[in-house]
């Protein structure tokens, strides 16, 4: 149900978006059974594909008829994409196994292409269908907390995994070499059968350059905002500096930091330090500016010094700054010790794994590599995030 406080402009450009996807997603399954329905006339096998195909016209006309609330609707749409994709991907291993018997090898099915034009019709009528089992939850309002929070994180995972399927029916059905752009179930594969590798390279690059340079870089830029705060004379002369110096391209700094502190770790977390130190000064002094005259005035009127001033009223205000620093370097952490390990680096790190296997054309391990340095860095953001709601949940925009 949509909540009453749902400006009624939006409900209405919803429900239109929703009619014209479901309306696209019944002509495009309608015209891929046509299709589908000939080349089976012609002996073509494409009896799942087919079956995907019946699925997609009865439910999305059946949903024109009955269904009225967001919530039937996500259930029987997210219904209708999971068996269609369940399908589809069986389709693809049909053609597979007709391309083996046929004598040809998996990497020969990688440049055949088997898929034809009822095939992608009906991938595209499912991707539509996807779509909206994702907008109608996106619809859906409850007073509920968990409910909502729950309904915040299916949406992006639904949407996420349909990329993915969407990542791996084009790789497949459309037969792209795997040097190009491997299919998801190849990068899984790869993952499954080199997790040492993929373990000792993020203890390397994460464990040890990333958290290590991002715990110095934050503290350190946390400390020296105080002092710029503490002092005018720092805060006119300091600050435009770090400013300047925050505009260093990592390329340059990375080699010089290599001939400093060595090829191991230590070089990669100076190089994240010195990522990750202004973004932090800046935030830093930026929060602490940010309360109002009536509230100074309010600590002057109880004799308040200048640290208790600090730790009472300044930093519980420049929180949210602060969390923002964090959330922000935690991604430039990571890109930066990656970016750093491709100037030298031992046996072991993801930039040195990345720098290696494209030279050897393993693309399945460089996207495996890729991938866990995504969960890693995502896992690390929602970390951060999670931490930010607590502290700071009296801030509008986390009550919000």
């Amino acid at each position: 149900m949509d909540s009453p406080d749902t400006p009624l402009r939006y409900v209405q450009w919803s429900s239109r978006v929703q009619r014209t996807l479901q309306r696209l997603a019944l002509m495009t399954a309608s015209l891929a059974l046509g299709v589908l329905l000939v080349s089976i006339v012609q002996g073509a096998s494409s009896g799942a594909i087919l079956l995907a195909a019946v699925l997609l016209v009865a439910g999305n006309f059946a949903a024109r008829i009955k269904i009225v609330e967001h919530v039937q609707g996500a259930m029987l749409f997210g219904f209708i994409s999971t068996v269609c994709a369940v399908l589809i991907y069986y389709q693809l291993e049909l053609y597979l196994s007709d391309s083996l018997d046929r004598g040809s090898s998996v990497e020969d099915f990688s440049l055949a292409g088997a898929a034809k034009a009822g095939f992608w019709l009906v991938v595209i009528s499912a991707w539509l269908t996807a779509w909206l089992c994702v907008d109608h939850l996106a619809s859906v309002e409850t007073l509920s907390r968990f409910k909502n929070s729950f309904l915040s994180v299916l949406t992006p995972i639904i949407f996420g995994v349909w990329l993915l399927l969407l990542w791996e029916f084009i790789t497949r059905g459309a037969g792209i070499p795997q040097v190009l752009l491997p299919a998801p179930s190849a990068i899984g594969h790869r993952i499954a059968n080199s997790v040492p590798i993929l373990l000792a390279d993020f203890k390397q690059t994460f464990l040890k350059a990333v958290l290590i340079g991002y715990a110095i870089g934050c503290v350190s830029g946390f400390l020296v905002a105080v002092l710029i705060d503490r002092s005018p004379f720092l805060q006119r002369g300091l600050l435009p500096i770090g400013n300047l110096a925050s505009a260093l391209p990592i390329v340059g700094v990375a080699p010089i930091m290599v001939m400093w502190f060595g090829f191991d770790w230590p070089s990669k977390a100076a190089v994240v330090v010195v990522m990750t130190f202004f973004p932090m000064l800046v935030n830093t002094v930026s929060g602490l500016s940010a309360a109002s005259n009536m509230q100074h005035d309010l600590m002057r009127t109880y004799a308040a010094s200048y640290w208790q001033t600090l730790f009472k009223m300044r930093l519980p205000e420049a929180l949210p700054f602060i969390f923002n620093a964090l959330k922000i370097n935690s991604t430039l952490a990571l890109i930066g010790a990656i970016v750093a390990e491709f100037f030298g680096t031992p046996i072991v790190g993801m930039g040195f794994r990345i720098s290696t296997e494209v030279g050897r054309m393993n693309v399945d391990m460089v996207w495996a590599e890729i991938a866990v340095a995504a969960v890693a860095g995502s896992l690390f953001y929602a970390l951060l995030s999670l931490i930010e709601r607590v502290l700071t949940f009296w801030h509008p925009s986390i009550r919000t």
